[in-house]
């Protein structure tokens, strides 16, 4: 995962705007996507983004905990749960906990979703990053980035029950529901197909063209899987690792986000600042092209209303050879819908 960036304090004006936004009725699709709210929120690095759907939420990992920002009005809760080098924080136990996945501490760590109290940790590979659920077991299944090695989490015991070795730095995965995770394998450029009942990866897909995977998706029509490469999100058959498609985004993605209900795949450019919006039918379109702002690079979907929320920032010029920090002062989570 890309380091994490910077948080403003919300302004009062904002978080007025973004209320007003959130509180209007979800209607049937119609139009194009937009921009309808910015949301400000408190200085900080994030990572990846969650909805909490139990809760009305939005969840926004960062460097110290996590955020979240209230799906109707758009108020903010700067830290609903502190954590350590937060990458992922994921809603589990049918929205009764969190799981945040803690990179400096090597360690999950549960807290109950409504209080943030703590309920449980458990160690688990070097620098714990993505995450994803298996709904056929319902074995969470933890990225270790540096590590190389997917460790394997029963949610309601709090206990780790295996550990895949993968090699590699890994990035997210998709599952599949019948037992089979696709895992980006960033340094690579490819896909590893995991078995999770067998703990063990099956078949490495390695698509040509496709470097520094990131973000990727399961599409069970036909069988797809989307994974957002270095400028474009390329289309893979699951069971052989057939390139299908290739098709053009902006640079800098760093998750997809699939809306089964509406067809649609997001795939957010940070380094462009743009959103290319996927149907999905027989062949895989670009439906629109969004624009959004630039750092705005992971995604999390609102399955119920369609939108997606999307965490940014502003540059200050690069020092030297260092990276660009973020401007104090300007994080927002921008609110794309129709």
């Amino acid at each position: 995962m890309r380091n994490g960036l910077i948080w403003t304090m919300a302004s009062a004006l904002a978080l007025a705007a973004a209320a007003s936004a959130q509180a209007a009725p979800a209607a049937k699709p119609a139009g194009k996507h937009r921009v309808l709210a910015r949301i400000a929120g408190p200085d900080g690095g994030w990572d990846y983004a969650a909805v909490d759907a139990v809760n009305g939420r939005v969840l926004v990992s960062r460097g110290d905990g996590v955020t979240a920002v209230d799906l109707k009005t758009g108020a903010v809760t700067p830290k609903l749960v502190s954590g350590s080098r937060v990458h992922t924080s994921l809603p589990v136990n049918d929205g009764a906990e969190i799981m945040l996945t803690n990179g400096a501490t090597n360690e999950v760590a549960f807290v109950n979703a409504k209080t943030g109290a703590p309920a449980a940790t458990v160690a688990v590979g070097k620098n714990p990053d993505a995450a994803a659920v298996d709904a056929k077991s319902g074995l969470v299944l933890v990225m270790n980035h540096t590590g190389g090695d997917i460790t394997l989490i029963d949610p309601k015991a709090h206990k780790a029950v295996g550990v895949i070795p993968v090699g590699g730095k890994l990035e997210a995965a998709a599952t599949d529901g019948e037992g089979r995770a696709y895992v980006n394998v960033e340094d690579k450029g490819e896909v590893a197909v995991v078995d999770i009942a067998k703990r063990a990866v099956v078949a490495r897909y390695k698509p040509a063209g496709c470097e520094g995977p990131t973000g990727i998706v399961y599409v069970p029509a036909g069988g797809r899987l989307i994974t957002a490469c270095d400028g474009a999100a390329v289309v893979l058959s699951a069971k052989t690792g057939r390139v299908l498609q290739t098709v053009k985004t902006g640079g800098g993605v760093d998750s997809l986000a699939y809306d089964k209900a509406r067809g649609l795949v997001f795939a957010p450019a940070g380094d462009d600042g743009s959103l290319t919006i996927m149907a999905i039918g027989p062949k895989v379109t670009v439906a629109e092209t969004v624009a959004t702002q630039k750092s705005a690079r992971t995604i999390a979907l609102d399955e119920q209303s369609g939108r997606v929320y999307l965490p940014a920032a502003e540059h200050l010029p690069a020092a030297g050879g260092e990276r660009p920090q973020v401007k104090p002062g300007s994080f927002v989570v921008l609110v794309v819908g129709r």
